[in-house]
């Protein structure tokens, strides 16, 4: 079964980067990959999922306003990879990302847990 694979969390300062990485594992699946949009999330305790990033197949790009101007999502179809660079980490930021399709039509991955504090 299809599994999505997140990493590049860990813990940061307020105001420091990460960049995270999605792969979409198997050639077979390389093509679904390339004919949907895709999308970062992410869960912070005790709090519903939500999105925070999507970007579609021809490279446009939406975000949620908390992370508008901070967050860039980018992908690489050659190797099936979606990343999310975070610049100026707040605490609130604080969570667990996953991706998925937008909308989201895959199993959940693990995901990668993101701390922001000082």
């Amino acid at each position: 079964q299809l599994q999505l694979v997140e990493s590049g969390g860990g813990l940061v300062q307020p105001g420091g980067s990460l960049r995270l990485s999605c792969v979409v594992p198997g050639s077979i699946f390389g093509s679904f990959f390339r004919f949907n949009a895709m999308g970062w999330y992410r869960q912070a305790p005790g709090m519903q999922r939500e999105k925070v990033a999507t970007i579609r197949q021809g490279g446009s790009t939406n975000y949620a306003d908390s992370v508008k101007g901070r967050f860039t999502i980018s992908r690489d179809n050659a190797k099936n990879t979606v990343y999310l660079q975070m610049n100026s980490l707040k605490s609130e930021d604080t969570a667990v990302y996953y991706c998925n399709t937008d909308p989201s039509s895959l199993e959940w991955g693990q995901g990668t847990q993101v701390t922001v504090s000082s």
